[in-house]
């Protein structure tokens, strides 16, 4: 590593001095990996002229990583303009490959991380966010091969869980120098952020633990595992798509907020037998009267072909509103009885199971799909629920079990399902 052109932060320096070929990073949410990451690359093809291969998670992150790396590049004045892209051919599918070329022969080149482009490359080779990257143990397998000859590998994450290969990693015995940042170690060694403001402004005690405490947490009791939420995400599922095509077949769910004040609108598109989300609309703080006429215009612009909404407590009024204006037979009532929530839940389940859900990656989604428990009470009861906070934390769960729901996927025997239509 040459002498650094910018100021970096301890920590950060400390992970680009250090030149073990095996180097592992536990590191908090937006503290730097991606940024730490990217320089090392653009550090080391700068002196030896070699390739880097950085595998993201998807072909966003790619791209954004790959800007990062281009960003530097430029700041070593090598003359780099753009990121190129090209198309990278796999055993199995073709690929978008980004590229930057260096004046002395180097290449930094970005891909989405799966096991047919991490068998592509002999190369040095960074694993952004490697926790949550789909099918991590075959990723691994296929690209530990890529190294054999003497190269680097560097492996950087927050933590998602103990079902992924990262977590193995970490914990493991394997000679790898490793470098833990916690939330509480970046602000020390300098990084500006008001700890108390952010972990208030998050809400959750899970989440922060495992995103910015660096704490693997126990899935044991978690319905949905993250092993299971992270093979169903998709970069062609979208929290707001940009237009909804004519003579698709779409279904929509209502949660209602009460304590929080949270309404969710989760639409799904049922394209074979695969239900695609097309949009998660997010009201926050809303005044009832405002969000009855957002989720009208929501409804009347994507036109689904049936709503469920959440009618229990304080939905019962928006439900009403929504079926003056769409009549009875598109919207649909449904109330929350625990019989009727069990039957919900059991369905998303089978259908991530299945993998016939495509969900947006999106950090938001995916821990409010983790968050939700199978809980048995005392009295031999099950109920489903987000159980670590006092206001719960699944309002997106159940938005999306309420849209399967008014889709055929929601059909159940009526011997276990309670609705109300009006």
């Amino acid at each position: 590593m040459t002498e650094p052109l910018i100021n970096l932060l301890p920590y950060q320096k400390r992970w680009l001095l250090d030149d073990s070929r095996y180097k592992i990073a536990l590191q908090a949410r937006q503290t730097g990996k991606s940024f730490m990451a990217s320089l090392e690359a653009v550090d080391q093809v700068y002196q030896t002229g070699e390739t880097w291969v950085l595998l993201s998670r998807g072909e966003r992150q790619s791209r954004e990583l790959m800007e990062k790396a281009a960003q530097h590049a430029r700041a070593y004045a090598l003359g780099i303009s753009a990121v190129e892209e090209e198309r990278f051919r796999g055993d199995e599918n073709e690929y978008k490959m980004l590229t930057i070329h260096f004046p002395n022969g180097g290449r930094i080149i970005g891909l989405p991380a799966n096991p047919d482009t991490a068998r592509g490359f002999s190369a040095h080779v960074v694993l952004d966010e490697f926790a949550l990257h789909k099918d991590s143990h075959k990723i691994w397998t296929a690209l530990y091969g890529s190294i054999t000859r003497g190269y680097k590998i560097r492996i950087l994450s927050t933590p998602m869980g103990k079902q992924n290969k990262f977590y193995s990693l970490w914990t493991g015995n394997q000679p790898y120098s490793r470098h833990f940042v916690d939330i509480y170690t970046a602000v020390r060694e300098g990084l500006k952020v008001d700890i108390e403001a952010l972990r208030s402004g998050l809400d959750d005690p899970d989440a922060w633990a495992q995103e910015y405490e660096c704490k693997f947490i126990d899935e044991a009791t978690a319905f949905l595992t993250y092993e299971l939420i992270s093979a169903c995400e998709s970069e062609q599922a979208a929290l707001e798509s940009a237009e909804i095509s004519a003579g698709g077949e779409y279904y929509a769910g209502i949660d209602i907020g009460r304590k929080r004040d949270l309404t969710i609108l989760w639409l799904l598109e049922k394209v074979g037998d695969v239900y695609w989300t097309r949009r998660v609309q997010v009201l926050e703080k809303t005044p009832f009267p405002m969000q009855t006429e957002l989720l009208a215009e929501t409804i009347r612009r994507l036109r689904p072909r049936r709503v469920c909404v959440d009618y229990t407590g304080m939905g019962g009024p928006i439900c009403e509103q929504l079926q003056k204006l769409f009549g009875s037979s598109r919207i649909e009532p449904v109330t929350f009885t625990p019989a009727v929530k069990e039957s919900m839940a059991v369905r998303v389940r089978q259908l991530f199971e299945d993998r016939r859900i495509r969900i947006p990656v999106d950090n938001a989604v995916r821990n409010d799909l983790h968050a939700v428990r199978k809980i048995v009470t005392a009295a031999g009861n099950i109920r489903y629920d987000a159980e670590h906070t006092a206001d719960g934390h699944s309002d997106r769960f159940w938005a999306l079990a309420l849209a399967l729901e008014a889709s055929d996927a929601g059909a159940v025997k009526p011997m276990c399902y309670v609705s109300r239509r009006a």
